[in-house]
């Protein structure tokens, strides 16, 4: 039995899904590729994307580095993600509300997951202020499943 509240059960290669409606441009684009979720260390896990982005007219190649770690002060205990410079982006928390201010905007996050183990896990962010308004879904799928 897998723990789905830890990024642990999440490790290995994800079809990636992700839909971002931009409200503020008034379109939307969608995210076809992959996660992979490799540990590094007991208490670290880099979070690769890969995919390519398409929306009317348009279709270029996007990628992202995070990595979730441990708390440094807390061995064995709860995870936070962080941008791949090493910045606290949130803390890792299945099924509760995450919050991540940046600049005048303001971004809420949410992971879930399902199953057990993990078959299907999603992450859905809104971020609002005056230079941003969208909400982004992003469906994971165990990429031997697809």
């Amino acid at each position: 039995m897998t723990d789905p509240t830890t990024p642990l059960g999440l490790l290995g290669t994800w079809a990636l899904t992700r839909v971002v409606d931009d409200r503020l441009a008034g379109e939307k684009r969608d995210v076809q590729g992959t996660a992979t979720l490799t540990l590094e260390t007991p208490d670290r896990i880099r979070w690769r994307e890969e995919g390519t982005m398409t929306w009317p007219g348009h279709s270029v190649p996007v990628s992202r580095t995070l990595y979730v770690e441990r708390y440094v002060d807390r061995p064995g205990g709860p995870w936070a993600v962080h941008f791949e410079d090493g910045r606290l982006f949130h803390p890792w928390a299945v099924g509760a509300w995450v919050d991540h201010p940046c600049g005048p905007d303001h971004y809420r996050g949410l992971v879930q997951a399902d199953g057990d183990p993990v078959g299907r896990w999603t992450v859905e962010w809104r971020a609002q202020g005056p230079e941003k308004d969208y909400v982004m879904r992003t469906a994971h799928l165990r990429a031997d499943e697809t």
